[in-house]
């Protein structure tokens, strides 16, 4: 599509400004981390690492952190088994149903955050609260998986369809039983969007609030929800822009290094 001198300098001035309104407001999350001025007056009167240290020695704050990795990693992993069935399932075999797994496995991603944290309390409360169990870590786990589960589905789908299905066919024709093709022409075939979705799914639970406020109970605080909790404090101002720069940063590293492990340049699969 050829576009106009000035439809071309129009969209790059709209991805210009959309770019200024996604990334600025976070570059200032991380300049007030380090602003030596208590109440963030602009431009900053000094830099200092004492909000850091502020931080670290939170108990808090390290507690909601702790909590918010392994809250990620149980999600991740439910996800990347269940995602990868998923999508061996979809991709592999012609069965009635077919598209509406495709369709139930990405509802939860699409479904406002609200809804589905709404869902899963009714549900956890209604099935697990006759057993006793009540909210908490296990709840969290289970509610982030039900939309990480999507971002595998659909990295290893789209490497599936891009892979060649005559190499297993030509692996099981030389002798290799199932498991050995599966180890030696299957695995690595989808390796880097298994990577790639873990680190999506693990990013996604990280920092999601809406459906962890539903689904935490009391007793669990992730580090969404201490920086929440937190913002009306002016004491903890300062360390929360700290935790809040922390948080940046560790979203920004799984996403891109996801993005590196599915882009189709040669340099892709050395991550």
């Amino acid at each position: 599509m050829h576009l106009s001198r000035a439809a071309r300098i129009a969209v790059r001035t709209a991805a210009f400004a959309g770019l200024v309104v996604i990334y600025v407001p976070l570059l200032l999350v991380l300049v007030d981390s380090v602003n030596a001025d208590r109440t963030f007056g602009w431009p900053p009167s000094g830099l200092t690492l004492r909000w850091w240290a502020d931080a670290w020695d939170d108990s808090g704050a390290r507690q909601a952190l702790w909590t918010s990795v392994r809250a990620g990693l149980g999600a991740t992993a439910i996800a990347l088994v269940l995602g990868t069935l998923a999508a061996f399932a979809v991709h592999r075999h012609r069965f009635f149903g077919r598209e509406a797994v495709s369709f139930l496995v990405a509802l939860p991603i699409a479904l406002p955050g609200i809804v589905t944290g709404i869902a899963l309390n009714t549900a956890f409360r209604t099935v697990l609260g006759p057993l006793g169990v009540g909210l908490g870590m296990v709840t969290v786990i289970i509610g982030h998986a039900t939309f990480c589960i999507v971002v595998v589905f659909n990295n290893v789908v789209a490497r599936l369809r891009r892979g060649q299905g005559s190499l297993e066919e030509a692996s099981m024709d030389l002798g290799a039983d199932s498991f050995q093709t599966f180890r030696l022409v299957t695995f690595p075939l989808v390796r880097s969007a298994l990577v790639a979705g873990g680190l999506l799914a693990f990013a996604l639970s990280f920092d999601e609030i809406v459906v962890t406020t539903f689904t935490a109970g009391a007793g669990v605080r992730t580090l969404p929800i201490w920086i929440f909790s937190n913002l009306a404090r002016p004491n903890q101002a300062p360390v929360v822009n700290v935790v809040a720069a922390v948080l940046v940063l560790l979203s920004v590293v799984p996403v891109y290094l996801a993005q590196r492990l599915t882009s189709d340049s040669p340099s892709a699969g050395r991550l």
